[in-house]
């Protein structure tokens, strides 16, 4: 990391902090260089409080840390954002967000986006737009081998492979949520309701 620059904010820069898995925004804080130093040293964040006027260490009275797994700056060094493994809730509310409930949506729906564009806009010399029309049977049946495929893979030792295969799965049960009507964040949805029971 460059420098940062702490003269513009009096003293402060303000920290973005990222779920580092979910890439969800979790809060916003603020810290001097002695918090960012004691961050580095401990790998849990510890921000500088405005209204406590002291250093102050996410998680210190309510056991739910922020472990520090990556430190990024800004181009203008004068904002940090750190992707974090939180402990539990990080807003006081007892929300998992100070923003809410978890809404990150990462690389899988932008793909989902292009999936679908290629099939609205009737991309002629589309892979996806072609596999799409020729109808839901043929696109059943491609998840089917792709699944196949990634089963034979994981009974070997090729990492490389193995991660081709779950792509080519990932990739073509997308195509067939877009035949089914349905999308991911529908099956997300089933997936978190399975998750509080």
């Amino acid at each position: 990391m460059e420098k940062i620059d702490f003269t513009k904010g009096n003293g402060l820069v303000p920290v973005v902090i990222q779920d580092y898995t979910t890439q969800q925004v979790l809060m916003l804080g603020y810290m001097n260089q002695e918090a960012l130093e004691l961050t580095k040293k401990e790998g849990r964040v510890t921000f500088f409080s405005r209204s406590k006027n002291r250093l102050w260490t996410k998680g210190e009275t309510s056991g739910n840390f922020l472990y520090v797994k990556e430190i990024f700056q800004d181009c203008d060094n004068d904002t940090l954002l750190i992707k974090v493994k939180p402990a539990g809730p990080t807003c006081h509310l007892g929300t998992y967000s100070c923003f809410g409930d978890d809404n990150a949506r990462g690389f899988l729906y932008k793909l989902e986006q292009v999936i679908n564009q290629r099939i609205d806009d009737d991309e002629k010399d589309s892979y996806t737009n072609k596999l799409f029309k020729k109808g839901i049977n043929k696109v059943a049946q491609k998840v089917g081998e792709e699944a196949v495929e990634l089963v034979i893979e994981s009974k070997d030792d090729n990492a490389e492979l193995l991660k081709n295969e779950a792509a080519d799965l990932l990739y073509h049960f997308l195509i067939l949520l877009k035949a089914k009507g349905t999308n991911l964040e529908e099956i997300e949805t089933v997936l978190k309701e399975r998750h509080k029971v």
